[in-house]
């Protein structure tokens, strides 16, 4: 073969292999995968790219936000369309000595890949497995702490949550062991029960009650009654459509407790901006600027 067919030959093939790896690229561009996504973590839309997101912690700030793919992968179908989705864990760290870990979704659809809104599991724990069990319930099972454990103690505590995805919203609901099936949005009231606080997320950070069940919010005529961990708070609150807005004014009687969240629950409140429930029995209040208050 003469040298200038070689040389053809070796050109026709580089274009080939060229076009090949140009292709791969666009494609993967296109249809990126769960570490190149964008997620919501306390209301801050937060983009991966490579598993990893800096931002500043305030604006101007030289302090970091790092959040970071960690693993622990599970994949199944969440939203019962017969796409394979992936669940797995993130850390945030946020500058100081914390390292809180959060369980997110990405679900497929025709469009790509879409990121939930992340579930925060807690600071310095030890994840030990996630798992996708029937009806697309995520399982994630890790070590943490008992009640009154120091942060600096190791994680020794067997836990777990179990996670449902409302594909609509793209929200983790957390699965309460005793709720039986499914609940109708539509059909689901303010007042029909008191409800009971269970997290926040604010201006980028998540907030969860030191006090479990300590913090109920009910619902009747325009008015609202709520217990938290010190006092009892009344007040007034009006309803147009979906919009809800707490009254500023709030009545509470005058216990004083030391490290009371009372007055974080009620600032809290008082920027509720809207609502919405869950097809797992929850109420959502959305704040205004971003954010949420879950209550089950």
């Amino acid at each position: 073969m003469t040298t200038a067919r070689m040389a053809l030959l070796g050109a026709a093939a580089c274009v080939a292999g060229c076009v090949d790896s140009s292709v791969e690229r666009e494609a993967s561009a296109q249809s990126p995968d769960h570490k190149n996504i964008e997620y919501t973590i306390g209301g801050r839309p937060t983009g991966l790219v490579d598993g990893v997101n800096e931002a500043p912690a305030a604006p101007g700030s030289a302090a970091k936000i790092v959040t970071r793919y960690f693993g622990n992968e599970a994949r199944g179908d969440l939203n019962g369309d017969g796409r394979d989705d992936v669940a797995f864990l993130l850390t945030q760290e946020t500058g100081g000595s914390g390292t809180f870990f959060y369980a997110v979704a990405a679900v497929a659809s025709e469009g790509g890949l879409r990121g939930s809104e992340a579930v925060l599991l807690g600071d310095r724990i030890a994840p030990q497995a996630t798992e996708i069990g029937p009806n697309g319930v995520i399982v994630v099972s890790y070590a943490g702490r008992g009640p009154g454990d120091s942060l600096a103690s190791p994680p020794s505590v067997a836990k777990s949550i179990s996670l449902k995805l409302d594909a609509a919203a793209m929200r983790l609901g957390e699965v309460v062991q005793d709720f039986a099936g499914e609940a109708n949005p539509d059909s689901m009231t303010l007042d029909m029960k008191s409800w009971v606080w269970v997290r926040a997320a604010d201006a980028g950070n998540e907030i969860v009650p030191r006090q479990a069940e300590a913090f109920t919010l009910s619902f009747s005529a325009g008015t609202f009654s709520a217990t938290t961990d010190c006092n009892r708070v009344r007040g007034g609150y009006t309803v147009e459509g979906r919009t809800l807005t707490f009254a500023d004014a709030m009545a509470a009687t005058r216990m004083f407790c030391a490290d009371a969240q009372e007055q974080v629950f009620t600032g809290l409140l008082r920027k509720t901006a809207s609502y919405a429930f869950t097809s797992r029995g929850e109420l959502v209040l959305e704040l205004t600027g971003g954010g949420s208050i879950t209550f089950r």
